[in-house]
């Protein structure tokens, strides 16, 4: 076969629709993904923007024989007839997918004359991936993590993205601040999500997905206690800027006072202290000369990955290992053991989280995985 389409909003796309991609590279020589521009369903990305993150994932697997197609205001199976393709492939999961599809196919080809369809189905694992599937996980705890696993890495990225553009929109009030504030605060986002920032490329941990961790721990608490709106936004200001600065060498200020001055020079704030000094608090050399009443949610939603559940603890020790790579592992070792030995015995003093509500959520399970971590460095 020559050509065969493959046809969806791809709103975002999923590692479902990219296996049924890979089985219609199988029986084609080209595949054409049609992306339906249908505003009825409001979809999350714009045509041109699911194009760019389709593109990229089939990139990504050096698929160079997929083209896809944006179709406004056709039939896909009539549009595909345009582009060649008298085949559409579709993935069914279940009898009533078959029933639907089958509908649709019939149409397809007895009134709208269009292409033919040929049904594929997925492996077991991939059988519940749908976008709604995914999309129904943004939210709680975790959720970042858990898409993960659904979703090609470009669609993964810009729907934090997305996500991450909320939350700093929500921060700044964009809705009542002024072009020239806006145009600030979007320089300022470009430059923390950027490749200079959390988007860095050797950021293993340190990255867009703590970002989105702590900033969900922090919402999260929020829910759970009701403080002062205010004090939730100093946390939320000084949680984006407070690993904005990260390296290894060992010339000048610290990360942290790095990051806290990049946060003083921003001019996003009226008063800036406040978040400048919880910055300077996750420096665990400042920490006990630092005295804030908020120092203890701050430091708390810092070390929240610390109790999270197994997977998510040796996927965070593993990108550890890999921001510290330029370290031998016997140094490595012996200095990842000490720290945390530390935290293991502040955890076991009941000092870790000195917030009540975190010491709740996370202190046991802290204790459990820091001494996994330990015997496994011994």
């Amino acid at each position: 076969m020559k050509k065969i389409g493959f046809s969806g909003t791809l709103d975002p796309i999923t590692n479902g629709h990219m296996w049924v991609i890979g089985e219609a590279r199988s029986l084609a020589d080209e595949v054409v993904v049609f992306l339906s521009e249908n505003t009825a369903k409001k979809p999350k990305f714009s045509a041109e923007e699911r194009k760019s993150i389709v593109d990229r994932s089939c990139a990504e697997q050096g698929w160079d024989n997929v083209q896809v197609v944006i179709v406004k205001g056709d039939y896909t199976a009539r549009a595909a007839k345009k582009h060649g393709a008298d085949c559409l492939i579709r993935g069914i999961r279940t009898t009533a997918d078959f029933d639907y599809e089958n509908l649709i196919q019939q149409t397809n080809v007895d009134v709208l004359q269009g292409a033919k369809t040929i049904f594929v189905m997925p492996p077991r694992d991939l059988g519940s991936v749908s976008s709604s599937f995914v999309k129904a996980l943004e939210g709680p705890i975790g959720w970042n993590w858990i898409m993960k696993k659904f979703v090609p890495g470009p669609a993964y990225h810009a729907w934090v993205l997305s996500w991450l553009r909320k939350e700093w929109e929500t921060l700044w009030d964009y809705a009542h601040a002024g072009a020239p504030a806006i145009a600030h605060a979007d320089q300022w986002f470009v430059q923390l999500t950027g490749a200079t920032a959390y988007g860095g490329p050797a950021r293993y941990y340190h990255n867009l997905d703590h970002l989105v961790h702590g900033l969900c721990e922090i919402r999260v608490w929020a829910a759970n206690t009701q403080p002062d709106p205010a004090d939730v936004d100093i946390i939320k200001q000084a949680f984006w800027f407070h690993d904005a600065e990260y390296g290894h060498n060992g010339a000048g200020p610290t990360n942290e006072e790095a990051s806290a001055q990049l946060w003083l020079g921003s001019q996003l704030a009226h008063d800036l202290s406040d978040a400048a000094e919880l910055i300077r608090a996750t420096d665990h050399f400042q920490e006990a000369a630092i005295s804030h009443r908020l120092k203890d949610i701050m430091l708390s939603v810092d070390l929240a990955i610390l109790g999270q559940d197994d997977e998510v603890y040796q996927n965070y020790a593993q990108a550890i290992r890999r921001e510290y790579s330029h370290l031998p592992d016997a140094k490595y070792q012996v200095q990842r053991g000490g720290a945390l030995a530390h935290l293991c015995r502040k955890a076991e003093a009941g000092q870790l989280y000195a917030n009540s509500y975190f010491a709740d959520q996370y202190n046991q399970r802290a204790i459990e995985n820091m001494r996994r971590e330990m015997a496994s460095l011994a």
